[in-house]
């Protein structure tokens, strides 16, 4: 494991010497039973003649061709001397070539031959297939506590700027309940709203389930790290409007384009389906959804004062076109 330090709010390095001893060796643990399940101690990887370190570099050049060997040292975190000779010895099996940079003639960008390609396919199948091998005896809850913890290290361990991962995937048996419960919840708390908005928002979740026509809607629950952080529907108006509903985001996720990612997806299913409209109910106190609404290209059509769950709100109706293009394609 390649850690990052972290540091700490008032600007100060971390002291290693307040971390417990305890939890030092489950480190070490861990990184020694990540070893053997990689295979990173056999002698070669995936049933090839290629160890890790030269599967690591073939991998970075397939994904990223034309990458400089300075680059690719800082992104793999090895001697520079080092990576030169495993670029060379790839070279040397006719996988990776260098070829002068189109804007710097004194650099040469790395690039997989054919047969790199063809070798990098096989072995990036090969690795699927052993992942594949050992997620299969578990359950799916497993495989996802299994998933969301990776994802966890990855976070806290990794880059801190790299946090904005999500899975986006269909409602499973108790995910509707979750919902309900966290949005209800996150409602008292954020704006003191009184549990006539759970009745509000369970009405519009069963009959989401009882009336659910999969041609013309959809729900989407966003995961991060094995938990649901989000949600969002698309629900049939009428035969040329569709109806964006219960858009919700946890607070440890917001900040990270998670509100507007299911906005999106939502318009991008809506033009599928043939919609030309796309409409949504709000009200005004809550501004962060609003500023959603607003840069993905929704209009404010009306508003009108009401008092729901507790309190003297003005609902609002926002509305967009599903013809025009999103804004992002708009600007120069």
């Amino acid at each position: 494991m390649n850690a990052k330090p972290a540091s700490d709010t008032t600007g100060s390095s971390p002291d290693p010497a307040a971390v417990p001893p305890d939890r030092i060796t489950a480190v070490r643990r861990f990184n020694r039973f990540h070893t053997r399940l990689v295979g990173a101690l056999n002698e070669s990887l995936l049933a090839s003649s290629f160890p890790l370190p030269q599967v690591r570099v073939l991998y970075e050049i397939a994904h990223d061709e034309g990458v400089f060997a300075t680059d690719l040292a800082g992104r793999l975190d090895v001697n520079p001397g080092h990576l030169s000779r495993l670029i060379a010895s790839l070279e040397d099996a006719g996988l990776v070539s260098r070829s002068p940079s189109a804007g710097n003639g004194k650099r040469l960008a790395l690039r997989l031959t054919d047969k790199g390609r063809e070798t990098f396919a096989g072995l990036n199948a090969a690795s699927a297939r052993e992942v594949a091998a050992l997620l299969a005896p578990l359950t799916d809850p497993d495989q996802r506590r299994v998933v969301g913890a990776m994802e966890t290290i990855e976070r806290l361990l990794g880059d801190p700027t790299d946090s904005a991962t999500f899975i986006l995937r269909d409602p499973v048996p108790g995910d509707m309940g979750w919902i309900i419960h966290r949005q209800a919840a996150l409602y008292a708390q954020e704006y003191d709203w009184d549990w006539t908005f759970e009745a509000l928002i369970s009405g519009i979740a069963g009959d989401f389930i009882t009336n659910f026509d999969p041609a013309y809607e959809r729900c989407w629950v966003a995961e991060r790290e094995g938990e649901i952080v989000g949600s969002v529907f698309v629900v049939r108006q009428d035969e040329t409007v569709a109806k964006l509903r219960m858009l919700y985001v946890e607070p440890a996720a917001r900040g990270l384009g998670l509100g507007r990612r299911l906005v999106d997806e939502c318009l991008r299913f809506a033009r599928e389906k043939g919609y030309a409209r796309m409409v949504l109910w709000t009200n005004a106190n809550l501004v962060a959804a609003r500023r959603i609404y607003e840069a993905a290209g929704f209009a404010l059509t009306d508003e009108d004062p009401h008092h729901s769950f507790g309190h003297d709100l003005v609902g609002q109706i926002f509305e967009r076109d599903l013809g025009e293009r999103d804004l992002k394609e708009r600007d120069p």
